[in-house]
């Protein structure tokens, strides 16, 4: 991750890597058959040091948008010092069909626990949700929470306080509109959002 920081992703090789950690290449590649699968490894320990900094809040809050925000938070501070390179190694994740997107089958393992973080925001919380929504909201905020990294990235305000300001301004609507979502005359909205996440699934 050092050298990431100091190089970049792209100019940082395997090669390298095996020599700063004092190996043999072929040492290296029996550990890691690529930089990419290097990454994957990242992915997975990062998305256990986020649920471990989550711990404290899911276990004192019950109120969902308490809940959702220290999740988001607690994302970027996991995150925050390899914001440095975050942007040079957007541009390999980004493409389509790279294994380091987080949509890729490779990214499925940390991306599968990411949505259960955020299914167990939502079932430790007191929100009530529309039945309908419910099993499909976890995977939703997980890409809410997407979202919030990619504005994180490319976030150069002091200690990136914008996106601090991000959360915290769309969790409380986020809530709302979690809310509003049992309306009986917003029932037929949700069913068109699901139906269209089921579309693009399939």
């Amino acid at each position: 991750m050092r050298l990431f920081r100091e190089r970049g992703y792209a100019r940082t090789t395997m090669r390298v890597i095996a020599q700063e950690a004092g190996v043999a290449v072929g040492n290296a590649y029996y550990y890691f058959g690529s930089k990419e699968h290097l990454i994957q490894g990242f992915y997975t320990d990062t998305q256990h040091e986020h649920r471990a900094a989550t711990a404290p809040t899911l276990a004192r809050e019950r109120d969902f948008a308490a809940r959702l925000a220290g999740v988001l938070h607690a994302g970027v501070d996991v995150l925050t010092p390899y914001h440095s390179f975050a942007a040079s190694f957007f541009k390999t994740a980004a493409e389509p069909t790279s294994p380091l997107s987080p949509f890729s089958a490779e990214s499925s393992e940390p991306r599968e626990a990411a949505v259960a973080l955020f299914r167990e925001v939502l079932e430790g919380s007191t929100a009530r949700v529309d039945p309908e929504l419910r099993p499909a909201l976890p995977e939703l905020l997980w890409l809410a929470y997407m979202g919030v990294i990619l504005y994180w990235v490319h976030d150069r305000s002091p200690e990136q306080v914008k996106t601090r300001q991000l959360i915290d301004g769309a969790v409380p609507l986020v809530d709302r509109l979690i809310g509003l979502s049992r309306l009986r005359v917003l029932r037929p909205v949700t069913r068109q959002v699901l139906t269209l996440i089921h579309t693009l699934r399939h």
